[in-house]
């Protein structure tokens, strides 16, 4: 993806958001998200207006990726070889699909081999 340098998972949003200096590193560059990024941090039952109004500002910052047939037929590749939730196993299928590495702080993204995968170690 031109102009893009990686796809962040939810929990690096979070980090973002949470002015956690672990994610600070990676704020200089550009970066796409998941359409499931976006459901996963809208749909937490008890977000105040506040912090749903801050989260989207966040999430209108990102280019976001959604769904297509690519995708949808990686993930269903992803989820036949690897023990891995479905919103996660779609987030790593997007990142191959479209080509841009991928950065989580989430360790069980290592195991696919297809994924180019930069770990943010927890401070």
């Amino acid at each position: 993806m031109s102009g893009i340098d990686f796809l962040a998972d939810t929990n690096f949003l979070i980090h973002v958001h949470e002015g956690n200096e672990i994610a600070e590193p990676f704020l200089d560059y550009r970066f796409a998200i998941s359409y499931i990024t976006v459901i996963e941090l809208l749909g937490k039952f008890s977000l105040s207006k506040s912090e749903k109004l801050l989260l989207r500002k966040l999430i209108d910052d990102c280019f976001v990726i959604e769904m297509n047939s690519n995708i949808k037929d990686r993930c269903i590749w992803i989820r036949q070889r690897y023990k891995i939730k479905v919103p996660d196993a779609i987030i790593a299928a997007t990142a191959i699909e479209v080509g841009l590495p991928f950065i989580s702080s989430d360790n069980g993204f290592s195991t696919i081999k297809e994924l180019n995968f930069l770990f943010l170690e927890k401070t």
